[in-house]
């Protein structure tokens, strides 16, 4: 499937506006990136298969590991238009796939495990 810069930008944005409450008022210093797709140094640095995709990455430290420092270079969040294009059958799923993924991502900076992502996924609306 296939979606305009635009377009895609819009349902970006608006995942990054639905992050639950009290993850989206905490986020703080996190740049969002949004690049067609991983390099081959990040997909090598996930150890993933050539037939694997990666949607998201999370670069950074999360805040359970920070120890209480505060002077840390931003955390970055990168989402990756092509691989996402290519698992949504059309915009509605797109908008999904997206929301799901920044949420993920995010949550990882949060230092949340995939089992508690997973639960607090099952609450958000899709």
């Amino acid at each position: 499937m296939q979606a305009s810069d635009e377009e895609f930008e819009k349902y970006l944005a608006e995942a990054i506006d639905n992050v639950p409450e009290p993850y989206r008022s905490r986020l703080e210093n996190v740049a969002f990136i949004l690049e067609d797709d991983p390099t081959p140094e990040q997909r090598q640095q996930q150890k993933l298969a050539p037939y694997q995709t990666l949607l998201g990455l999370y670069e950074g430290l999360p805040l359970p590991k920070r120890g209480g420092r505060t002077k840390l270079l931003p955390d970055k969040i990168t989402i990756f238009r092509n691989p996402l294009m290519a698992v949504s059958r059309d915009q509605d799923q797109l908008r999904q796939n997206i929301g799901h993924t920044v949420w993920h991502e995010v949550a990882h900076y949060f230092g949340l495990d995939h089992d508690r992502i997973q639960e607090l996924d099952s609450r958000r609306k899709p």
